[in-house]
């Protein structure tokens, strides 16, 4: 045995957990941080007679020490029953701390908040309060209704606790109970029966019928930085000889296997995904890996990843990819990191880093037991016995099977023929495929599947439930869909034209932003510029800040946090577009700061008085240029989205920038002039007092509208 070895090392050596071995270390009273620490040879050897019963490797044991052997034993025997319901108290890794509270989303901020207020409560000495009634299932607008406010109010107080809702999201009863505190009103709870019986599949069960289950992880970071070729590796590499000549279909989740420890990996489309799931309530991912590469660092995708990684309050594994690059400076990677509140374990902080290599493969088994290690200490659990229930990972309209969901069982076992309740979504399921592209009949919490047979396409996030029968699930679904688009009816965002009404009206107290820029420069000008505009009445926030384009992550951040978005040089794509038109989030673009700072002072204090409005028309990319002698470079154009008009204003976008605003001087279909092209027609378009017109850049057709008084 060496002199020193690592808590993890030690455990493996021995056939137990490293949670089980730091609970023994704990009680042998040695310092010990956690899995990543290191032990002397002689208390391993004490660790290895404690636990396999050998006497150390010593002729004979002094007086002192056999009386210290007995004490150990004696502490040991009192407190056996509880060491696997107590966390333990030396300082922990991120990793272990996520472990104590991932099983409730921001459960101290609530109980801290919560016990603050009936302090409060109790020395004011309320004799009465409002009473509100409830039932069913209740959403932020349905509580902000109820109660006769905005949902802007409910949400801002939400995000003042640290909990990140949007208006259609549940509320859980204890969340219910803090706002209740907050409003000062008494909650009654009127039985909704149909909710009622959907509860009752939901119930507490006995701790002997928890089996333990697979982690769930999902892959977030910088575009580019390899978190694509790292999935593949994993998967090619520890695919199972059964599945290995199978056809391999793309379902947004698969299992690959360590060690015969099960991991579900989620293949999102990134932290969009993820923050769209946290955003509705749902917390599937139970360990986040980040990836950065070692030759190029933190990335503006990175700081957004880790954002919202933060936000979601679960366990993070930094993977440093790329080392095999010539100029990988995995050192500096970690410097960076701290800059971001992410010091690594090496340099005395709680942050898993783990260099890596996707192509030559160096590191990945590391970086899979560091998963199986973080699983190991939080101790996921699931109850097979249960009518399954699930979460929806991925949806789509598939045009020869109808609606499709990727479905990740948390309890039971999902079988075909099955009714299930989805959210607002109802069905029966007609079919089951696995990650293999194979039909199933059954599938648990070790294998993510696709379902067909619902009668609409689901959100992601939404919640998935086996019920008792088809016509309770249409039902119930049909009841919350009128419920929701009734809460939908209410939406309130914050916006500038009405920002300074709400304010004196108490709706807002804080202007939260989301700042997206051209370069880091001028981004950081801005932020600090905004910052200093804060009055008494409202607090400017900004939650997120980045450089590039606005994308729908940035709208689905925003409609989450009641949020508006500021561009400076910058545009929303097409996606994002429309996601805000959707979510009713407020998109102001500015080139110059001024502007800028103009228009969020004068919302403030109520001087802002729009006179025109920009309506995008539609959108067309280049797909070639023609040079022509007499009037310059032609844009041999594609309609993507919406239509081009001939008179309208006309935005020259490239990589997410305004390079150009200005006119159409000619809009062509073959040799004829025509007023408008609709979307799916290709068209020439001469841009006026403009020649740098190239291939892959997109323009952009919009009028500017006068705003009709109110």
């Amino acid at each position: 045995m060496a002199k020193k070895v690592r808590v993890h090392e030690l455990a493996k050596e021995l056939g137990t957990t490293s949670k089980r071995l730091i609970q023994v270390l704990e009680e042998m009273e040695v310092p010990i941080k956690n899995h990543m620490s290191t032990v002397d040879e002689d208390t391993a050897q004490k660790v290895i007679s404690q636990l396999t019963g050998k006497k150390e490797d010593k002729k004979e044991a002094t007086t002192k020490e056999k009386e210290e052997e007995k004490k150990e034993k004696q502490k040991s025997d009192k407190t056996q029953k509880h060491k696997i319901e107590q966390a333990p108290q030396a300082e922990t890794s991120t990793a272990v701390k996520g472990a104590v509270k991932g099983a409730t989303t921001s459960g101290k901020k609530y109980k801290k908040s919560q016990a603050r207020k009936k302090r409060q409560k109790s020395e004011e000495e309320e004799t009465s309060s409002r009473k509100v009634v409830l039932e069913g299932r209740i959403t932020v607008g349905e509580f902000a209704s109820k109660l006769e406010d905005s949902s802007a109010n409910v949400l801002a107080l939400l995000l003042d606790l640290g909990i990140v809702s949007n208006i259609n999201q549940e509320l859980s009863h204890e969340v219910i109970e803090l706002l209740a505190d907050e409003y000062g009103v008494e909650i009654i709870y009127k039985k909704d029966p149909a909710e009622e019986e959907l509860s009752g599949y939901d119930e507490d069960t006995d701790e002997e019928e928890l089996e333990e289950r697979h982690p769930v992880v999902t892959v977030l970071g910088h575009v580019d930085h390899g978190k694509t070729s790292l999935l593949d590796h994993i998967r090619k590499s520890n695919v199972t000889e059964s599945e290995a000549g199978g056809i391999t279909q793309h379902i947004g989740a698969y299992t690959v296997y360590n060690d015969d420890r099960g991991i579900v990996f989620l293949d999102t489309p990134g932290h969009e995904a993820f923050t769209a799931m946290r955003a509705r309530g749902a917390q599937a991912t139970d360990i986040a890996i980040l990836v950065v590469a070692a030759d190029d660092g933190v990335m503006p995708q990175t700081v957004e990843a880790i954002n919202h990684v933060k936000a979601a309050e679960v366990n993070l594994i930094v993977a440093i990819n790329k080392i095999d690059k010539k100029n990988a400076n995995v050192e500096r990677v970690k410097q960076q990191l701290t800059e971001q509140g992410l010091i690594p374990e090496e340099w005395g902080g709680d942050t898993i880093c783990v260099p890596v290599s996707s192509l030559t493969g160096e590191g990945i088994d590391e970086l899979l037991e560091m998963i199986t290690l973080l699983a190991e200490l939080n101790d996921y659990k699931t109850n097979p016995y249960k009518l399954a229930k699930g979460i929806v990972i991925e949806a789509k309209l598939d045009k020869g099977r109808g609606p499709v969901a990727t479905i990740l069982v948390q309890d039971g076992k999902l079988k075909v023929g099955e009714p299930v309740l989805c959210g607002t979504v109802y069905g029966k399921i007609r079919a089951m495929i696995n990650e293999n592209g194979e039909r199933v009949s059954e599938a648990d919490s070790r294998t993510p599947v696709e379902i067909v047979g619902l009668s609409d396409v689901p959100e992601a996030g939404d919640r998935v439930q086996v019920v008792s029968d088809e016509k309770f699930a249409r039902n119930l679904a049909e009841k919350r869909s009128d419920k929701v688009k009734e809460a939908a009816r209410q939406t309130q965002r914050v916006t500038f034209d009405d920002l300074f009404d709400q304010i004196k009206k108490g709706e807002v107290k804080d202007l939260n932003l989301i700042i997206k820029g051209d370069v880091q420069g001028s981004l950081e000008a801005l932020q600090d510029s905004l910052m200093k505009l804060s009055i008494e009445e409202v607090k400017i926030k900004i939650i997120h800040s980045g450089v590039g384009a606005i994308t729908e992550s940035d709208v689905m951040l925003a409609a989450a946090s009641n949020a508006a978005i500021i561009g400076f040089n910058v545009r929303p794509d097409i996606k994002a577009r429309k996601m805000a038109e959707n979510e009713k989030v407020d998109i102001r673009c500015y080139r110059v700061i001024y502007e800028v700072l103009e228009d969020v002072k004068a919302a403030i204090s109520g001087m802002l008085e729009p006179e025109y409005e920009e309506v995008v028309q539609g959108v067309a990319e280049v797909r070639q240029v023609f040079k022509s002698s007499k009037v310059g470079n032609i844009a041999g154009c594609y309609v993507t989205d919406g239509r081009i008009l001939r008179n309208s204003n006309i935005r020259v976008i490239r990589d997410g920038k305004t390079v150009h605003e200005g006119k159409i001087s000619s809009l062509k279909r073959y040799k004829d002039d025509v007023k408008e092209v609709a979307t799916g027609y290709e068209c020439g378009i001469l841009v006026e007092n403009f020649n740098d017109v190239q291939e892959g850049d997109l323009l952009e057709s919009y009028t500017m509208e006068e705003v009709k008084p109110v």
